[in-house]
């Protein structure tokens, strides 16, 4: 069986590979096509900005106050998480990120995920981690799309870092407003039984959420809240994008 799959895995980086010559990727910075074998231009390598500096020890948010063990939100909001990180400032990204996630460049989680096990990967390791499990989509908006930028970003991730993705864990049951139009108490409401676990025997101790951009907080709550009322316990989470601190 191990040489099956390492006979699956070099096929398909042959394939991944021989696609990149007759489709080279797309640079997630000016949309261009990326020269191969790279995945984003040379030039554009320094506008995306990693967050940096004292983080916060909760949702891994920058704090501006080194000496704050956790930011605002943090210390306001009682967390349904363990922990998580972000690895891009969002306002950085929030461009590229609009395109990942509306406008069909579902390619750009090969960028985003590479970047994530390089920069973040030591926290993923330390985590320990069962599976990985994407946010879902509702199915109407994920037909409309095509893919599940979450799910695709996460399976880079696991196929980088060995770690199994559960994509049918969680299922969206609800089909809710775009969390970028509410404010923080509306994004509670709107995710209040959103989530349901898809599965009636979940053997998973520690899983870690992947999504492509964090905020309040309020999506990846609601999912660690319905995974730990499974038995799921311990509950991380991974984004592509993080924002600011809160006000």
């Amino acid at each position: 069986m191990e040489k099956i799959n390492k006979f699956w895995k070099r096929t398909e980086k042959i394939r991944e590979g021989g696609l990149d010559l007759v489709f080279p990727a797309r640079c997630p910075v000016c949309d261009e096509a990326a020269p191969f074998p790279e995945l984003i231009c040379p030039a554009c390598r320094n506008v995306f900005v990693a967050v940096s500096g004292a983080r916060c020890q909760k949702c891994g948010k920058h704090v501006e106050d080194e000496r704050e063990e956790y930011c605002r939100g943090c210390r306001i909001i009682m967390h349904q998480f363990d922990r998580g990180m972000g690895l891009f400032t969002y306002e950085s990204v929030a461009k590229s990120m609009y395109r990942f996630k509306y406008a069909g460049r579902r390619e750009y989680a090969r960028y985003y995920g590479e970047e994530i096990v390089r920069r973040l990967g030591r926290f993923i390791r330390a985590w320990k981690p069962d599976a990985l499990v994407p946010v879902p989509v509702h199915y109407t908006r994920k037909r409309e799309r095509g893919y599940n930028q979450a799910e695709v970003l996460a399976k880079v991730i696991g196929g980088k870092m060995g770690i199994p993705v559960e994509g049918r864990l969680i299922r969206r049951v609800r089909k809710t407003l775009p969390q970028k139009l509410l404010g923080d108490r509306e994004r509670q409401n709107n995710l209040k039984r959103a989530f349901k676990i898809d599965r009636n025997d979940v053997k998973l101790k520690t899983v870690i959420i992947i999504d492509d951009i964090y905020t309040t907080g309020s999506t990846v709550d609601a999912c660690a809240a319905v995974l730990k009322c499974a038995g799921v316990k311990k509950v991380y989470f991974i984004t592509a994008a993080i924002g600011k601190e809160l006000l």
